[in-house]
C-alpha cells in the first residue's frame, strides 16, 4: 500500500527510508544496546520508535513506543530503567501501510497461548488486505492499520510451537519483508525469500544481535557474523542458533536503492561498501556522460560519494557547494503559502562562493516529483553559478516500490509523465543526464543488467517486479479501517 505521509511534504522530495528493526538475546544491557542500535538506523525511519524487552526475572515484557526521533523517545532516564531485560527487539518507523498513528508504532506485541510475542517488521506485504479481509471475516479484530498486524493474527490461528506458527505464517504471505520476534525465550530473525531488505547478524560477547545495517553494530562494538541469508530463519534461545529455510530457494534480488540512497554509506551492505558502491556509480557516470565543467558539487548527504567518484574520474575540482542543515525537523513555522516556497532553504544553502561565475556539475541520487531539483537549481543559479548541469546516480524513477518504501503514485513520478528533456526544461538545468539501468549494474560489478535474470530488485526503475503485488491485482473491499483516532 502505497501512502501520503503528513510528515513529508513536497519538497521532501526522495524516497523515504522505509524502516529498521533490532533484535537482542543475551545482554544485560538489551535496552541500551537497543536504544543505541536504533539511533544508529535513525535514517531509516524517523517518524516513530520502540523497543520491547523481556525480563526473565520477573517474567515480564515492558515496552515504550512513541512518536519521534530515537533521542526525544528514549532519551528519558525513567524510561529506560523500565526496560528491563536480557533481551529485546525495536524498530525505527517511516509509515509505507498504515496511518501515521501512534498505535502503528512498532514492535506490535500480543499474548498467544504459548505466552507473549513482540513482532517488527521492515518491509511491505503485497497481499496483506487481502490476508486482513479474510481474518475480519472470521472473527479477527485489529488493533492497528498496519500490515504488520497480519501476521500476528496469521500466528494466532495456527498450531504447534512459536517457530511452527511462524513457518506456517510465513508461507501465507508474499512481499518484501526482514522480521525479527521476541518471546519469553526465543529471539527470532527472517528475510523474505528474495532477499530484498536486509538483515545482518552480529554478536557481542555472548549475545546475538540482528540489525537492518552494520552500523547498528558498529556502535555498541559488535562484530558482523554474517548477512542473513534469502529465506532464512534463525532461532536464538538457550541452546544457541539454529537456522531453517522453509521456503523454496529462489534468486535473490536485494534492493539495488539501498546503494543507492537508504543506507548510511558506512554500511556493509551483503558485502558490498555502500561508500564504494556509491563512489564507483559516480565514476561510472561521469564515463557516461562527461561534459565541461568548473566544479563537481554534491547535493548532500547522499550524492557526496558519487560526487567524489564523478569528480576523480572527470577530472573535475569536487567542491562543497551546498550546505545541509542537519536540525531540519518538521517544519517550526506553519507553512503558509507566503512562506512554502522558502522550505527547500531549510535544509539547503548555496556557497556563493564555489558557485559564482562557475559551470557547476549537481550530483543527486535521484528525481522523484522534480520538485526539489527545480529549487536546487534555482538556488545554484542565484549563487551566480553560469552553468548547471545535473547529473543522476540512478536511473530514471518510472515506477512505484511495493515492497516496503514510501512512494508516489506512478502519475506523481516525474520520469513516468515526462521525457528527459520535458524533465530537463521543467527543472531549469544546461543538461539532464541519468545513470543507464547497464551503467548501474557494472559500476555494482556486473558486466551490465542480464534482462533475462537480474540480480536486483529494480522495479522502480524498470517496472519488473520480482514479487506478485496480489492486493493491485485483487483490490481488497475499500473500507474506513477505524473510527479510533489517537489523542495527540
Amino acid at each position: 500500500m502505497l501512502t501520503t505521509n503528513p510528515f513529508q511534504s513536497e519538497d521532501d522530495d526522495h524516497f523515504r527510508e522505509e524502516c529498521a528493526v533490532f533484535g537482542i538475546y543475551g545482554s544485560s544491557d538489551a535496552a541500551k544496546h537497543g536504544a543505541l542500535c536504533l539511533h544508529a538506523m535513525q535514517h531509516r525511519g524517523q517518524e516513530g520508535t520502540g523497543l520491547v524487552t523481556y525480563d526473565e526475572n520477573g517474567d515480564q515484557f515492558h515496552a515504550h513506543r512513541d512518536h519521534g526521533h530515537v533521542g526525544e523517545v528514549f532519551g528519558d532516564p525513567n524510561v529506560m530503567a523500565q526496560l528491563t531485560g536480557n533481551s529485546a527487539i525495536g524498530h525505527n518507523r517511516y509509515s509505507t501501510t498504515g496511518d501515521t498513528l501512534k498505535r502503528n508504532v512498532q514492535p506490535l506485541f500480543a499474548d498467544f497461548e504459548f505466552g507473549g510475542l513482540a513482532i517488527a517488521h521492515n518491509g511491505n506485504l503485497t497481499n496483506a488486505g487481502l490476508l486482513r479481509e479474510e481474518l475480519v471475516r472470521n472473527g479477527a479484530i485489529f488493533q492497528s492499520t498496519t500490515d504488520t498486524e497480519v501476521i500476528v493474527h496469521l500466528m494466532a490461528n495456527n498450531r504447534g510451537s512459536v517457530v511452527d506458527r511462524l513457518a506456517a505464517t510465513l508461507s501465507r504471505i508474499e512481499g518484501a519483508y526482514s522480521l525479527v520476534c521476541l518471546t519469553r525465550k526465543k529471539l527470532i530473525g527472517v528475510r523474505d525469500p528474495m532477499g530484498v531488505r536486509p538483515l545482518v547478524l552480529g554478536r557481542i560477547g555472548d549475545a546475538y544481535i540482528f540489525a537492518s545495517e552494520t552500523v547498528a553494530l558498529d556502535i555498541v562494538g559488535a562484530d558482523k557474523v554474517r548477512d542473513v541469508e534469502p529465506g532464512e530463519v534463525i532461532v536464538i534461545d538457550e541452546k544457541g542458533l539454529r537456522s531453517f529455510f522453509p521456503f523454496p530457494t529462489l534468486k535473490p534480488r536485494f534492493c539495488v536503492f539501498e546503494y543507492i540512497y537508504f543506507s548510511r554509506p558506512d554500511s556493509i551492505v551483503e558485502g558490498r561498501s555502500v561508500y564504494e558502491a556509491r563512489r564507483r556509480i559516480g565514476e561510472e557516470l561521469a564515463r557516461e556522460a562527461p561534459l565541461e565543467a568548473d566544479v563537481v558539487v554534491p547535493v548532500p548527504d547522499s550524492g557526496v560519494p558519487s560526487a567524489v567518484g564523478y569528480a576523480a574520474e572527470s577530472g573535475i575540482s569536487f567542491e562543497i557547494g551546498i550546505v545541509r542543515s542537519h536540525y531540519m525537523g518538521r517544519t517550526f513555522i506553519e507553512p503558509s503559502d507566503e512562506i512554502r516556497h522558502l522550505g527547500v532553504k531549510l535544509k539547503h544553502n548555496a556557497n556563493r562562493p564555489v558557485l559564482e561565475g562557475k559551470r557547476v556539475v549537481l550530483v543527486d541520487d535521484s528525481i522523484v516529483r522534480g520538485t526539489t531539483s527545480k529549487k536546487i537549481v534555482e538556488m545554484v543559479r542565484s549563487a551566480g553559478a553560469t552553468e548547471v548541469h545535473m547529473r543522476i546516480t540512478s536511473p530514471p524513477t518510472t515506477h512505484s516500490c511495493f515492497y516496503g518504501v514510501d512512494t508516489p503514485e506512478r502519475d506523481q513520478l516525474m520520469a513516468a509523465k515526462y521525457t528527459i528533456e520535458e524533465m530537463r526544461r521543467h527543472i531549469g538545468c544546461d543538461s539532464l543526464v541519468f545513470i543507464s539501468m547497464d551503467g548501474l549494474y557494472r559500476a555494482m560489478g556486473f558486466e551490465g543488467r542480464d534482462n533475462d535474470n537480474p540480480h536486483y530488485c529494480d522495479a522502480c526503475f524498470s517496472g519488473d517486479y520480482p514479487i506478485r503485488i496480489a492486493d493491485r491485482e485483487t483490490p481488497p473491499i475499500a473500507r474506513q479501517l477505524s473510527l479510533l483516532k489517537d489523542a495527540s
